[in-house]
């Protein structure tokens, strides 16, 4: 009976869940390019992408490498852990969609904390005219709220598998129209199989890959960014690709918990 009940608080979540993916796919498949955002980066000399390419694929190598125990200082690893597994024993308890909405709540009310502190680190440097040196803050926070939400689901992220993962699934959250498709087609295989253990080089490639996805979407804002004055401009758009890559990826760590648990339930 209990596992009856659980399974069909799972299964409602779970439509909920599908219901908020076909939402995000109509956004993603809406292709729409602004005209004055592509004037004004025909204005953009061809040598900022490139520098702005080898940024972000610096800053995502940087923190991969090095950076993941500074990140870990900003939390508390083994609380989140315990609160995980708090929540998941309450959804055996309760078996009710309640205890599972919790998991949704705990990363909203995290997410919008961290989204204040990019706003912060994005204005503030825009501010001064600084563009290049953010990336690897924003990078950074970025990432720090992708570990956060897989603690909160119950999953690891420093294994090159999980980090192959979050790597495809940022790439994928700034993609649009076909290429998103693809991506996102390729983040649901991934997790719909065990995850793959990648070599270093293919490691090395997925950096490349999603630094361009962010270079790409990015460039008029931190060229901008990167100018005295005006740089105020560029720098407040960081809390909206923020909200934009943890969206998708607080998503996918949801229905990944939900595919999880409801795999574990075996029918008497």
């Amino acid at each position: 009976m209990i596992r009856k009940t659980v399974r069909r608080a799972l299964e409602k979540e779970l439509e909920a869940a599908a219901k908020a993916e076909r939402r995000l796919a109509r956004e993603a498949l809406r292709e729409s390019r602004s005209d004055w955002k592509d004037k004004l980066e025909e204005k953009v000399p061809p040598k900022v992408y490139d520098t702005l390419e080898a940024a972000f694929c610096k800053a995502f190598a940087l923190v991969f490498q090095k950076g993941t125990g500074l990140i870990e200082k900003s939390y508390d690893r083994e609380k989140l852990q315990q609160d995980y597994a708090a929540r998941d024993q309450a959804v055996w308890a309760r078996r009710d969609r309640q205890a599972l909405g919790q998991f949704r709540g705990k990363s909203r009310v995290a997410n919008a904390r961290d989204l204040l502190l990019t706003t912060a680190e994005g204005v503030g440097l825009g501010v001064l005219g600084v563009g290049l040196p953010d990336i690897v803050l924003f990078v950074s926070l970025l990432l720090k709220g992708v570990y956060e939400t897989a603690l909160r689901y119950g999953f690891d992220y420093d294994t090159p598998g999980e980090r192959l993962l979050i790597l495809k699934m940022m790439e994928a959250s700034l993609s649009k129209g076909t290429r998103w498709q693809s991506l996102n087609e390729e983040v649901e295989r991934c997790l719909a199989e065990k995850l793959p253990e990648p070599t270093q080089e293919e490691l090395e490639g997925q950096i490349r890959q999603t630094a361009q996805a962010f270079a790409m979407d990015m460039l008029l804002l931190k060229f901008v960014q990167g100018l005295p004055l005006v740089g105020v401009l560029g720098g407040a758009g960081n809390p909206v690709y923020y909200r934009r890559v943890m969206k998708y990826v607080q998503l996918k760590y949801h229905r990944r918990y939900l595919n999880r648990r409801k795999k574990g339930i075996r029918t008497p």
